[in-house]
């Protein structure tokens, strides 16, 4: 019996991670693994791999020049007088943190679009303060993870209209004409879902107590009264600004660099600290930068393996004749995939070629496709360690080296957002 080259890969980029090989090492082996059991010689393997890379080259930009906004905000003191106020309002009310860390994640997403540049600038000033307050940190995993991946799911504004407009694009051009802002009206009930999934995960999985390790915190008696001063209004301004020009010209890269136009120009940071404030943010979001990139070139090897299709083939007698069970065979597979390649975004291409015309096929109604299609895409986000929903959140979260991020972010989000979006698509094709 022949191995199928993604399913394989997969599992092994999985098993290496859980050994604590570093993703990058994880996806390059992975990918060489994918390419030989396909019968592809090496030099074409890397070949792919290497081409591939710059698919994602504008989302490696993109984190490159946010990080370096992330950093400015650091800079002016911005950060750390948000800290300060959130630890001085909060007072010893850990639900309380919670929900402010929901409102600023899903406002990274579509209010201000700095996507994970924000956690390693906020989350580190205030590890000491969760300490204080014994809050269990795959709690804030969840909660970050939850507002990082619910809004592109359901809101058509930001980083969601980028991923509902590939859904419809894909859907469209393989058979089934669908509208860019008809696909939130959807999959809303996915970010339903999944919300119901963070409720399970605070007040239940990880409502008690975890004892941490004391570290710094926010020294809350340096500065009682943390005041907004000019510099702090330019960033925000300059924050704005890139939502703005990101939302006019559909471009993340242009946006942040307009918005750190705006924070040099108006002296909010000082020229003489450019290179110094890019070198900090290719430091703050470099490395996941460069995880995005060797994923694309991973998806690539994965795409030219003819995996997807052999893996579709090898299910066909037994979906055939069943809506549901070929529903679970969608989901199934769009988990595999995205869980090794880490992004939603770039799993969408992939799957919508088999598809859409697998659905048209049995006659699943455009809205369940959609649902479908969605949640096949988004499932693995959370919980791949190649992905920034996990990434983003453990680089924060480990500032003290108290975080581990399989165990502690990878795993947990796992469990409880692709059981969410599973259970919640199953339903869908029946309700529509």
């Amino acid at each position: 019996m022949e191995l199928n080259p993604i399913l394989t890969s997969v599992i092994i980029l999985c098993i290496l991670c859980l050994f604590k090989i570093n993703v990058l090492f994880s996806l390059m082996i992975s990918s060489i693994v994918a390419g030989l059991l396909a019968h592809m010689p090496i030099d074409k393997i890397m070949n792919l791999f290497i081409s591939g890379m710059g698919q994602n080259s504008e989302t490696a930009l993109s984190y490159i020049l946010l990080g370096t906004l992330a950093a400015a905000m650091t800079h002016t003191g911005l950060a750390e007088v948000l800290a300060l106020k959130i630890s001085k309002f909060i007072k010893n009310n850990k639900y309380l943190l919670i929900g402010i860390l929901v409102l600023i994640s899903v406002s990274s997403q579509n209010l201000i679009p700095v996507h994970i540049a924000f956690i390693p600038i906020l989350i580190p000033p205030l590890l000491g303060l969760m300490n204080k307050l014994k809050i269990d940190r795959r709690a804030i995993a969840c909660t970050l993870a939850f507002g990082l991946k619910a809004p592109y799911i359901a809101i058509p504004a930001g980083f969601g209209l980028i991923f509902q407009g590939l859904i419809a694009d894909n859907m469209t051009q393989n058979g089934m004409s669908v509208l860019k802002l008809d696909i939130w009206k959807y999959s809303w009930i996915l970010g339903f879902a999944m919300f119901i999934a963070l409720l399970i995960a605070i007040f239940i999985s990880y409502r008690k107590p975890r004892i941490y390790k004391e570290t710094s915190s926010v020294n809350e008696e340096k500065n009682l009264n943390p005041k907004f001063e000019k510099k702090h209004y330019i960033t925000l301004l300059g924050a704005i600004v890139t939502l703005i020009i990101q939302l006019i010209s559909g471009s993340l890269p242009l946006g942040a660099l307009v918005g750190l136009i705006v924070i040099f120009g108006l002296r909010a940071v000082s020229h003489h600290k450019m290179d110094f404030l890019i070198n900090e943010g290719v430091g703050l979001m470099g490395y996941i930068a460069f995880v995005m990139l060797v994923c694309a070139g991973y998806a690539l090897v994965l795409k030219e393996s003819g995996g997807v299709e052999s893996l579709v083939n090898s299910l066909m007698p037994f979906i055939i004749h069943s809506k549901f069970l070929a529903a679970f065979a969608m989901l199934l597979i769009g988990l595999i995939i995205t869980i090794g390649i880490g992004s939603s975004f770039g799993t969408i291409p992939i799957l919508a070629v088999l598809f859409v015309p697998l659905c048209i096929k049995l006659g699943i109604s455009t809205p369940a496709t959609i649902i479908l299609m969605c949640a096949a895409a988004a499932l693995g986000d959370a919980g791949s360690p190649a992905s920034d929903t996990t990434l983003g959140p453990s680089a924060g979260l480990n500032a003290d080296g108290q975080h581990d991020h399989i165990k502690d972010t990878c795993i947990p989000t796992f469990i409880h957002y692709n059981s969410a979006l599973i259970i919640a698509a199953l339903i869908a094709v029946y309700i529509f």
